[in-house]
């Protein structure tokens, strides 16, 4: 599966948070990157949402096409589809491992998925993006309970702060109790529809996507969560 290879200082200074983790970099330069960066204007309201939407992409290592792909199907489940899409990103493999500080970090736990260190409900899995569902068991494949890299990521980390999770130290296995609530989720920092102003073709009952998806009528779109689509905002369902 294809992931993003490129400079990950200059996405940290670009959101100006340390997306990646600790960033000695971002410290000191925390102007967003290119020439004119620190002389940027004000950012516009589809900018602020297609630059939550890119925050999300990048937190959780999802390239374009397969964060498109996960939003058509959380768009077709009940419920609001923003708060589905990021359990939908909770639940892939690569981020249980590093919930369960398998992984120090996404790429480290994405590795461990793809080189066949990790099982679920007792079965090698080597797919970063498989759905992990309540009540399975994710743990680390016996051959590779002594690798060093794991032994380090699992010492002294605090299994409590992630109340989903239950974690078996002697068999050094997880289990998902249930889906993470929105608030629970700490790092995403995706804003709801009260924080952030409407766009205008929201305002001017024109918005192209809340029709495209049958809601009740353009003007009294249910835009609750935002995506960056054709009107810049994530579409949910009241």
């Amino acid at each position: 599966m294809a992931r993003y290879t490129g400079p990950k200082t200059r996405i940290a200074r670009k959101f100006g948070e340390p997306i990646y983790g600790p960033d000695k970099v971002l410290a000191k330069r925390t102007n967003p990157p290119g020439q004119h960066g620190a002389s940027r204007k004000k950012t516009s309201e589809y900018g602020i949402q297609l630059r939550e939407k890119q925050k999300a992409k990048y937190t959780y290592g999802v390239l374009e096409k397969q964060f498109r792909n996960m939003f058509e199907k959380a768009a077709k489940k009940k419920g609001i589809t923003g708060e589905i899409l990021l359990q939908m990103l909770e639940c892939r493999l690569d981020n249980v491992v590093y919930r369960l500080g398998i992984g120090k970090t996404r790429d480290a736990a994405r590795q461990l998925v793809n080189h066949k260190h990790i099982v679920v409900d007792g079965e090698v899995v080597g797919i970063p993006s498989y759905q992990v569902k309540p009540g399975q068991l994710v743990g680390v494949r016996e051959r590779s309970k002594s690798l060093e890299v794991i032994a380090d990521s699992l010492a002294g980390f605090n299994h409590s702060k992630y109340p989903w999770f239950e974690w078996d130290e002697a068999s050094k296995t997880g289990k998902m109790l249930h889906v993470p609530e929105r608030a629970d989720i700490p790092e995403t920092g995706l804003r709801t529809g009260s924080q952030v102003p409407r766009p205008a073709c929201f305002r001017r009952g024109i918005c192209r996507e809340a029709l495209r998806r049958n809601h009740t009528s353009a003007g009294n779109c249910c835009l609750k969560e935002k995506y960056a689509c054709s009107c810049g905002w994530l579409c949910g369902s009241r």
